[in-house]
């Protein structure tokens, strides 16, 4: 009884741990674009989302109530096996978070509780038609959704704004704006993501017969879950930030904030249904919509390309690496002892590899160019040599006549 109780407590913890790495991993869905469009420094715009997420973690646990009764059997579930798919999760949330990827901690989450329950249990311990109907459906159609009404909402403020473009007063209305609509995705975050570990932990709970099968979650797993996601957000995930805000397309204000409503209507709407939608998802897909929306506006494909590749491999990652932790928890307590320990030594190597390029408040607004690139701005104002200009880097290749300095001879 005593080596049970250890491990969930250590289940606990560990969820708590994951819960922060969410908070940090997703705050570029609530404070991306108002950071890159200037409506909120870098620092007050974290604050902020931290409070909400903490308020939203109170308002409901139908998604909790998904994660601990829906997606997988109860009855068999040992704590080990929960232990092994917070694993997964986190592993792939801080791998992610290294290359700046904005992925799905949702499913993470739950492909490493699928991962570890077949493990344990076979694939009948998954409830199939759950996983289609309120995740994989989700997945796909939250990012489309909200992609198509952040682009329709994006065109009509352009074209309804038309004679107040460029207006300080027009400018200032859409920051403010944005930083409504920013502050509600927090809130949902906090009311969809946050409700995700208390599933996790009051599945553990009921696997050790601490809670009776079927239980909400008790007051105390609600308020740590919504402290842990909210000080992971105040952390600020800078490097997912910088990608979202700069890497996928440029935003002005008013894309900004149809993006971002778009997101959130979308995000509480599937809180409200019980659908453990991925935020990252819905804010994504709702950025690269604002970014098409606008005439003349773009969407990097290439950084598109990559985060979809992420969320394809998110699922199946952690599903393989929380398969694994749980086999080797299945010797017994050596065997949970020697994950615990990979885990916590794989997470202080990958933020060891972080500090070798620090990105952080102070510039997660600035953009990297490789090296050799002209960008278009530079383009802009250079202006090319007069007609019949030899340029100093062709001079260098043409011999001069006998008698005459080189270019590099000559003197002013």
């Amino acid at each position: 009884m005593e080596n049970f109780s250890l491990i969930l407590a250590i289940v606990v913890v560990t969820a708590l741990a994951f819960d922060f790495t969410n908070g940090f991993h997703d705050t570029a869905n609530a404070m991306a674009t108002t950071i890159s469009t200037g409506a909120l420094k870098p620092k007050v715009a974290v604050a902020m989302s931290a409070v909400l997420n903490l308020v939203g973690a109170f308002l409901s646990v139908e998604v909790a109530n998904t994660i601990s009764k829906g997606l997988v059997d109860e009855t068999g579930i040992r704590p080990e096996v929960i232990f092994a798919a917070l694993v997964g999760a986190i592993l792939w949330n801080l791998l992610t978070w290294l290359v700046g990827l904005p992925s799905s901690s949702s499913h993470a989450l739950m492909g490493g509780l699928i991962g570890a329950t077949i493990a344990s249990a076979g694939v009948g311990a998954v409830h199939g038609d759950v996983l289609v109907t309120k995740v994989l459906i989700p997945a796909i159609a939250a990012p489309l959704v909200a992609g198509l009404a952040a682009m329709l909402a994006t065109r009509l403020m352009y074209s309804f704004g038309k004679k107040a473009e460029g207006s300080k007063a027009s400018e200032k209305g859409y920051r403010a704006g944005q930083i409504a609509s920013a502050g509600l995705v927090s809130l949902a975050h906090g009311t969809n993501d946050a409700q995700k570990t208390m599933g996790i932990i009051t599945l553990a709970l009921v696997a050790g017969g601490t809670l009776a099968p079927d239980s909400d979650p008790p007051m105390w797993v609600i308020l740590t879950a919504g402290l842990a996601i909210a000080l992971g957000t105040y952390l600020g995930g800078w490097r997912i930030i910088r990608t979202m805000g700069k890497g996928l397309t440029d935003l002005q204000p008013q894309q900004g904030f149809a993006a971002q409503t778009s997101a959130a209507t979308v995000i509480l709407a599937s809180s409200h249904l019980g659908f453990s939608l991925s935020t990252t998802h819905s804010v994504s897909g709702s950025v690269m919509g604002a970014g098409l929306g606008r005439k003349g506006g773009v969407v990097r494909w290439s950084t598109a390309t990559r985060m979809f590749v992420a969320w394809g491999l998110t699922l199946p990652a952690a599903a393989l690496v929380a398969a694994v932790a749980e086999y080797v928890t299945g010797f017994g307590s050596w065997g949970t002892a020697v994950v615990a320990v990979f885990l916590v030594a794989s997470s202080a190597a990958i933020w060891k590899m972080s500090r070798r390029e620090v990105v952080d408040h102070t510039n997660v607004n600035e953009t990297e160019e490789p090296a050799g690139v002209v960008t278009t701005a530079m383009a802009a104002v250079t202006p090319p040599p007069p007609a019949g200009t030899v340029t100093a880097d062709l001079a260098a290749t043409i011999p001069a006549p006998a008698g005459e300095p080189t270019p590099s001879q000559a003197t002013v």
